[in-house]
């Protein structure tokens, strides 16, 4: 009995679960599972005191924490998570507590940080992220030549662009610049900063690297700061407010002590330029802009940057951070060549992914002066120095020049040009037999100012250009003029035809294409009929022909793509100023016509009208189309059918030009400071002849006027001598003001560019059946051995002495890519 009453006393303890019985089972099971933690104490002592990080393919064995801000930080043993930024480069979960958790002493850091980022950037603030932009320490690299390793510095240093210009081995930051020991360049290398050179240690990046005080910080205030690669914590980088174009704000930090250069500060931005930067260097989008030549957007990598490095394609962060750094860098001095070593001091980022960012400069820079961005224009380059690698500058290049005289943006070795007349510079001919006033035979005005290579060399060589005002009065013969009210007018109704035949064209294709001067008759004809008033001047001065030969179709085929913007000036001292700093240095041979380009065979042989013979590896040819139209140039093999028919799918548009100069300017009264003045002929017959004057002194102190011959004007004027020319212009100037008495000029000319035997044209022009795409297969080059180069080439830029340049220097990055 008693036996039972045992078990049902046990039964019964069991079922209510007894008090007095559950410390006993209790401390049974705390003995079993003491007694099997010390069985296994052997087998699991690794994983507990060297936890692993839970990244996958992360090479961290044993993380060590990089903060230690924590009073209990793991340092390098056990905790109980591992977060990751880098696979060498992680922080403990007792540190991750001490700035998340509201009860911590560094809660109100993150806090502070936390309000900051979110202010000015798009990014989610996360403790990572705070992690990674206020804890980690920074690398630099010992600049010592023989040395160049890197090393990692205290927490507490603040890196700056001199610590990193010249830092060497054991250098004390806190209050000394003097190293500690002369064998601290001995030291090793930290092991992690050869595995940052690996291609997989990118991938495993957390975070992108987000420069600090970057110096394109100024031009981007417009744009959130972390999508365009720049901090958010930083004043130099925080947003600007609303939308105006220059706004004064206030940011107020909140311990200035804690953060990374945070200050209390008023920051003036000006969104189209920089304080004492060209008002014409503008090399940023800003948001909602579109428009412009040779601008970028800061937040977006562009196709050929996605071809260059598709690696960035999935994250563009670190790729946009270098290239806007280099831009801005460019910009702010383009006086000097801009290369990798005056680039990385400026990257300021925390954690091993500096390494990487230098690493990756270099090769962002090249690319950028391969594509003409910067390093372009005129630079004081010593022998030794290079713009790109070395690998890239052993090709020999014979340039075959009747034209613009081009030359290599960088330096390229054993290059020889061959000019086929007495003077370099083509189309560009300055005359400055004028006293005090260069008057341009060809090209003077600079079409678009904005990020235009020409605005860029008159600020490398110090130059002023003058910028053409808006006034143009239109005069008509009997000194009467145009009521401005008419004038504007007319050119809303003329750009409302152009708009008519835009809309026309969608739908037609190239064997539907009529003469844009038909068009034009056909849809306005009872306008203009009533109106009395022509409209096709401007257009034939534009083209460079009679309307009746250019294309409905394709007439402007280079407005779809962004053109310059910005004012119109007036180049005083004339492009040959430009043209003569360019060529220096280069070895031009005058009176060599280039007669045959033979390269059938390994070397290409270019034949001169002498009879010599020249042997090289690449031929550059900037021939103006009007001569290739005419095969001055035997080429062997024979150019292909494709090329041939492009070539005379284009038309070469002349121009001409007369020059006067006067005992006094009799036209101050009447014109009242404007830069030119129209003539408006007073009949069909006479269009084109001297439509519009220009002043060529804007200060006022000579009195020379430059006329212009367009469209059948031009071979109205081609029998006439030289003072025939001279007295219609006279006529037509003294109908213009008739009013008072014009005297004879003192000293005149009349440009012959249609009977020069190696231009016989001013630019070009798509004829009527052609298209824009001609240009580009005219850029074609042949078997990466032949190429081509000329206004006629750039479907973006034709007609300007801007286009030639640039085509230029495309051709220059694909002759050294080779």
């Amino acid at each position: 009995m008693s036996t039972g009453r045992v078990r049902t006393k046990k039964k019964a303890c069991s079922s209510e679960q007894s008090p007095d019985s559950l410390p006993l089972r209790s401390s049974g099971r705390q003995v079993k599972k003491k007694a099997a933690e010390a069985t296994d104490d052997d087998d699991d002592a690794s994983e507990k005191k060297y936890r692993k990080c839970e990244k996958a393919g992360c090479t961290a064995t044993c993380p060590v924490c990089f903060a230690s801000a924590a009073e209990r930080c793991a340092k390098n043993g056990y905790t109980s998570r591992w977060y990751h930024l880098s696979c060498g480069e992680h922080f403990c979960n007792e540190c991750f507590d001490h700035y998340y958790r509201s009860h911590k002493d560094g809660y109100e850091k993150y806090t502070a940080w936390k309000r900051i980022w979110t202010s000015n950037g798009k990014s989610e603030p996360s403790p990572k992220a705070f992690m990674a932009d206020q804890q980690l320490p920074y690398w630099v690299q010992c600049t010592k030549p023989e040395c160049g390793k890197w090393r990692q510095l205290t927490k507490e240093i603040q890196l700056t662009p001199q610590i990193a210009k010249t830092y060497r081995c054991g250098m004390k930051l806190n209050n000394s610049t003097k190293a500690e020991g002369s064998d601290q360049c001995s030291m090793p290398e930290d092991l992690r900063v050869a595995e940052v050179s690996d291609h997989w240690w990118y991938s495993m990046l957390i975070l992108p690297p987000l420069l600090k005080d970057s110096v394109a910080a100024p031009f981007l205030a417009a744009y959130y700061p972390d999508c365009v690669g720049m901090s958010p914590s930083c004043t130099s980088t925080n947003r600007l407010p609303g939308e105006s174009n220059l706004v004064k704000f206030a940011i107020t930090t909140f311990n200035s002590a804690s953060f990374d250069n945070m200050t209390i500060s008023f920051v003036c931005v000006c969104l189209c330029s920089v304080a004492g930067m060209n008002k014409y260097f503008q090399p940023f989008y800003q948001p909602n802009e579109c428009g412009k030549a040779l601008c970028v957007r800061p937040d977006v990598m562009e196709l050929d940057e996605l071809y260059e490095f598709p690696e960035y394609s999935r994250d563009p962060t670190m790729y946009l951070a270098l290239r806007n750094l280099i831009l801005a860098l460019w910009y702010t001095n383009c006086k000097e060549a801009l290369t990798p070593q005056k680039c990385i001091h400026h990257i300021i980022v925390r954690g091993l992914v500096r390494i990487r960012c230098v690493q990756e400069m270099a090769r962002i820079l090249y690319f950028m002066t391969r594509k003409g961005l910067i390093n372009t224009g005129i630079l004081s380059v010593s022998t030794d120095q290079y713009l790109l690698p070395k690998e890239y500058h052993n090709v020999s290049t014979l340039l075959v020049c009747f034209c613009f005289c081009f030359v290599f943006p960088f330096a390229l070795e054993l290059v020889i040009v061959l000019e086929a007349k007495d003077r370099i510079g083509g189309r560009v001919w300055d005359d400055k037999t004028f006293p005090g006033v260069t008057v341009g035979r060809g090209a003077q005005i600079v079409n678009g100012c904005v990020n235009n290579p020409m605005a860029l060399m008159c600020e490398q060589l110090g130059i002023k250009m003058h910028k053409l005002g808006e006034k143009c009065d239109l005069i008509q013969e009997g000194g009467r003029i145009t009521d401005p009210t008419i004038d504007k007018r007319m050119d809303f109704h003329f750009n409302a035809i152009l708009d008519v035949v835009s809309e026309w064209r969608k739908d037609k294709t190239q064997h539907q294409d009529v003469p844009l001067g038909e068009k034009i008759q056909e849809i306005y004809k009872a306008f203009i009929r009533e109106s009395g008033i022509q409209f096709s001047d401007n257009l034939e001065y534009a083209c460079g022909t009679n309307l009746s030969q250019v294309s409905a179709r394709s007439w402007d085929h280079n407005e779809f793509f962004a053109q310059f913007a910005g004012d119109h000036t007036l180049l005083t001292v004339g492009y040959s100023t430009i043209i003569d700093k360019l060529a220096e240095g280069l070895d031009i041979r005058l009176n060599f016509p280039v007669q045959s380009i033979d390269y059938s065979g390994e070397e290409v042989q270019v034949t001169t009208a002498d009879g010599t013979v020249w042997r090289t590896q690449k031929v550059l040819v900037t021939v103006p189309l009007a001569l290739l139209q005419k095969n001055a140039i035997q080429f062997n093999p024979p150019l292909s059918e494709k090329k041939i028919k492009a070539i005379n799918s284009l038309g070469a548009g002349v121009i001409e030009k007369i020059a006067l100069q006067f005992p006094y300017r009799f036209w101050d009264s009447k014109i009242q400071g404007a830069d030119f003045f129209g003539h408006v002929p007073p009949n069909s017959s006479q269009r084109g002849l001297f439509s519009v004057f220009y002043d060529m002194d804007p200060e006022g102190k000579q009195s020379i006027l430059m006329s212009v011959v367009t469209g059948d004007a031009v071979t109205t004027i081609k029998n006439l001598d030289d003072k025939q020319v001279l007295q219609q212009c006279m006529t037509v100037l003294r109908e213009l003001f008739k009013e008072q008495e014009v005297p004879d000029p003192v000293k005149f000319f009349v440009t012959r560019w249609s009977k020069d035997p190696w231009l016989q044209m001013a630019y070009s022009f798509v004829k009527t059946g052609g298209s824009g795409e001609a240009y580009d297969i005219i850029a074609e080059d042949i078997q990466g051995t032949i190429f081509f180069a000329g206004e006629a080439t750039n479907r973006h830029f034709p007609q300007t002495v801007t286009g030639a340049y640039l085509s230029g220097v495309r051709e220059a990055s694909k002759i050294a890519a080779f």
